[in-house]
């Protein structure tokens, strides 16, 4: 088994500045640098995957160089497209645990029940994370997509689509946690045995949210590599969906890291996903054995530097390349087929309006005041014709009192500035699961920050997710009148007229309602 051995300078490891938690990066990828362990083999990678400078003028200049922070600072002043008279479909996204442990469909009467009242609302469609650790559970190469294609078959029934998530990552916290759905058992027991297969921080504690990227293309899992595994997971998908590629199953999203989103795990999932936790930066997913160096960060740090600019291009670099094999594989396997392919990336906003962006750098985000870090993510999706998803949609600044230097509004402009300059169909996704008004009007208005008018590109959006509360009655009332607001008017009241009218948005909360009773 071969490992990438490349030790970055002491200066960077674990770096931290301000409030940071003593948290352990959950981290480096041993195989990719020196750890407790060491392999054999040695795997040369090129590390300078592309080079972004600063830029200058309308399209790429500093509105306030002289500012050290601020959300703005960079290239994202481009005049707003002509708004679309398409509207952006609305897809709602299932429970996780919408297919159980053991691969079947749970709560087939209410899943029933909870189909009906969406495509009554003028809903697209549905998004299901499809488990690597429930359909690959048994063996290697032994698939059981049972309960997903009872899912599937349901949703064509009521006229929705699907959008289908390869996850290939870790859910919840642990055995105890009623959303837990680690790894296939088989994986786990391959990370037992070679623990430098997951991410580790510099006192050796592990990770398994998923593989780390050094093995990406090393047979450690009984003979095959990581990316064959993901490979030979979406092949068998595809295999079993065939019917139903690009009428009902009309998108794949690849997943591509922690939570899904192309990123390291340089903070568990889960502190990222808490409300109101305090802003962490995380710890880069590399280390070394010397001494740390806690002003790699701060305004006058050495991520200014020649030295900090190597590493970081570095180390977002392979992360880079990292989605970029799963992206050249997904293509193949998908080619022809009518799907869309889709990749995520995360919404870390919180320390945004800082000069060096430190959340955004250990996550493999190589975005500073002074470089744009999306545009090469942007451009590698824009060479495979991808869909960029992101979150924050829903989110505000001015709801951020308690850290001034987050900007969840500032993250999303930049980004739907990478888009359309790559001309990306964008995929957008609330971070909190709210239906009051505030958050939805907030949707609305982010929405228009992209239009498909000037565009061949389009939008679309993911509610996240769907759960009892969606069907009160009041809930549902804003959400028919949000679905109404995004969609194209006509288009959704073609669809009332098929579904059976305006009183089927009434009957359908109220026939959930009576599933859920009897739950």
């Amino acid at each position: 088994m071969a490992a990438i051995s490349v030790s970055p300078p002491s200066s960077v490891a674990a770096a931290a500045f301000g409030r940071a938690r003593p948290f352990p990066s959950r981290l480096a990828p041993p195989l990719l640098f020196s750890g407790p362990r060491r392999l054999p083999l040695r795997l040369a990678v090129s590390s300078r995957l592309y080079s972004s400078k600063p830029s200058s003028g309308a399209n790429g200049s500093l509105d306030n160089p002289s500012s050290s922070g601020g959300g703005d600072e960079l290239h994202h002043a481009l005049p707003l497209p002509p708004r679309s008279e398409k509207g952006a479909p609305v897809f709602v996204t299932l429970p996780m645990d919408a297919v159980g442990a053991t691969g079947r469909m749970a709560r087939r009467k209410t899943m029933g029940a909870s189909f009906m009242a969406l495509a009554a609302a003028g809903v697209e469609g549905i998004a299901v994370e499809c488990w690597w650790g429930i359909v690959e559970r048994e063996a290697p190469g032994v698939y059981d997509w049972g309960g997903y294609l009872e899912l599937v078959s349901l949703a064509r029934r009521f006229g929705l689509k699907v959008r289908a998530i390869m996850a290939f990552h870790q859910c919840g916290t642990g055995p105890g946690d009623p959303s837990w759905i680690p790894l296939p058992q088989w994986v786990l027991e391959e990370m037992d045995k070679e623990p430098d297969l997951a991410y580790s921080d510099k006192f050796g504690r592990r990770s398994k949210e998923y593989i780390s990227l050094g093995c990406d293309v090393l047979p450690v899992l009984k003979g095959r590599s990581p990316i064959q595994a993901y490979s030979d997971f979406m092949r068998s998908f595809r295999d079993t969906f065939r019917e139903f590629l690009g009428v009902i199953v009309t998108e794949i999203q690849v997943g591509m890291g922690p939570a899904g989103e192309l990123r390291y795990p340089s903070c568990p999932t889960e502190k990222l996903t808490l409300p109101g936790a305090s802003p962490e930066l995380g710890e880069f997913q590399c280390y070394d054995k010397n001494s740390e160096d806690t002003s790699f960060f701060r305004s006058d740090g050495s991520w200014n530097t020649p030295y900090g600019q190597f590493f970081l291009e570095w180390y977002s670099g392979m992360l880079l390349l990292h989605g970029e094999r799963l992206c050249t594989v997904a293509n193949a396997i998908f080619w022809g087929t009518g799907v869309k392919i889709s990749g995520k990336v995360a919404g870390i906003h919180w320390h945004y309006g800082t000069s060096s962006h430190p959340s955004e750098l250990t996550a493999g985000y190589y975005n500073t005041l002074i470089r744009d870090g999306y545009l090469p993510i942007a451009r590698m999706f824009g060479r495979y014709g991808m869909t960029l998803c992101c979150t924050c949609f829903d989110m505000r600044d001015s709801e951020e009192w308690s850290n001034p230097r987050s900007s969840p509004e500032g993250f999303l402009r930049q980004l739907v500035y990478a888009a359309r300059m790559c001309n990306l169909p964008l995929l957008g996704e609330n971070s909190v699961t709210r239906l009051d008004d505030t958050s939805l009007n907030q949707v609305i208005k982010s929405s228009r920050l992209y239009s498909s008018g000037a565009y061949e590109a389009s939008l679309s959006f993911n509610y996240v997710r769907m759960n009892r509360n969606l069907f009160d009655p009041r809930n549902w009332n804003r959400f028919t009148k949000f679905v109404r607001k995004m969609s194209d008017f006509r288009t959704f009241h073609a669809k009332l007229d098929i579904r059976g009218g305006e009183s089927c948005l009434i009957s359908g909360a109220e026939e959930v309602g009576r599933a859920l009773a009897y739950h």
